[in-house]
């Protein structure tokens, strides 16, 4: 695994988000996949092999990150960071190393430090870990 000053990251969510998610639970559900609770427009299921699938409304997203306009940036993979302050180191190395920040490192109101940054082909990569 990368390390950045003897911290890691490891991809724990492939997040994708949907235009009409009663259509999407139901594509999804069909293919086995089962998904929890509904959070206010954010749904999770687990995978096999511990990942985690998340569905989430454009609302949501924008509920966060107002100025996000979908197009081809909606599917993204998250890394779960050590603790709060790894969000931080890896979001400053990533954009020290000329990457794209999309969302600069924040308290996020579920409980997550989070930051968003885009791949060189524009597909959002969050950094996230819990705050407590």
């Amino acid at each position: 695994m990368p390390t950045v000053d003897g911290m890691t990251v490891q991809l724990d969510v492939i997040g994708l988000v949907v235009a009409d998610p009663a259509a999407s639970l139901d594509f999804y559900t069909r293919l086995g996949v089962r998904f929890g609770n509904d959070f206010g427009g954010h749904w999770e299921a687990e995978l096999p092999g511990g990942f985690r699938l998340t569905l989430d409304t454009e609302e949501t997203i924008r509920s966060f990150h107002p100025a996000w306009r979908g197009g081809s940036g909606r599917m993204n993979l998250a890394f779960r960071c050590p603790d709060p302050a790894a969000v931080d180191t890896w979001y400053d190395e990533l954009t020290a190393a000329g990457h794209h920040g999309e969302l600069k490192p924040f308290d996020a109101f579920w409980g997550q430090r989070y930051a968003v940054l885009h791949d060189p082909d524009g597909n959002g990569v969050d950094l996230y870990a819990p705050l407590s």
